[in-house]
């Protein structure tokens, strides 16, 4: 590789920005489209998006907080009113989601006594294992066995099964 570089090859590069020779008087055209788009369309839009924002930023909107109004029960609801059966079913959705989110808050606090506690978790965990012992029967004694395709009826209709049963049992007894 020679020393130093061919001149004529490799001309120096200039060493200030040459200055913009306008030929004519008028102004430019696309300058002329771009601010007439700017005012007209981006403005107007820009500043009614802002002020909307404003407006949200005001009054904001949890949606994970929805509180539902409770609503009568499947036994209350009068014959042939499927409105009302359509919102017992909805309201005993909901408890239902509701109560497996409950079981599965007390098992992850079970879990992470377990894991704090180590080999002593007998002694040290007992009151979580009770308060999981005792809603782990009453989720099994309401929506245990109703299958896939569980409903509020056939939540109801074990609740009525399990009554008979108790009553049978009280009266064998005495």
């Amino acid at each position: 590789m020679p020393g130093d570089w061919d001149k004529d090859v490799y001309q120096q590069p200039a060493s200030r920005t040459p200055a913009v020779d306008k030929q004519t008087g008028l102004p430019n055209p696309a300058v002329i489209v771009s601010k007439l788009f700017h005012y007209t369309v981006d403005l107007p839009v820009t500043t009614f998006r802002e002020w909307v924002e404003r407006q949200q930023k005001k009054h904001t909107f949890n949606y994970y907080h929805q509180n539902f109004r409770r609503v009568p029960d499947l036994i209350d609801c009068q014959l042939g009113d499927y409105l009302c059966y359509y919102e017992a079913e909805m309201q005993w959705r909901r408890d239902y989601k509701v109560d497996q989110e409950i079981i599965k808050i007390l098992q992850e606090r079970l879990r992470a006594c377990h894991q704090r506690e180590g080999e002593s978790h007998v002694q040290n965990c007992a009151k979580e294992l009770e308060q999981f012992k005792e809603a782990a029967k009453g989720y099994q004694s309401r929506y245990g066995d109703l299958g896939a395709y569980a409903s509020a009826r056939k939540c109801l209709m074990k609740q009525k099964h399990r009554m008979i049963e108790e009553r049978e049992k009280e009266k064998g007894e005495a």
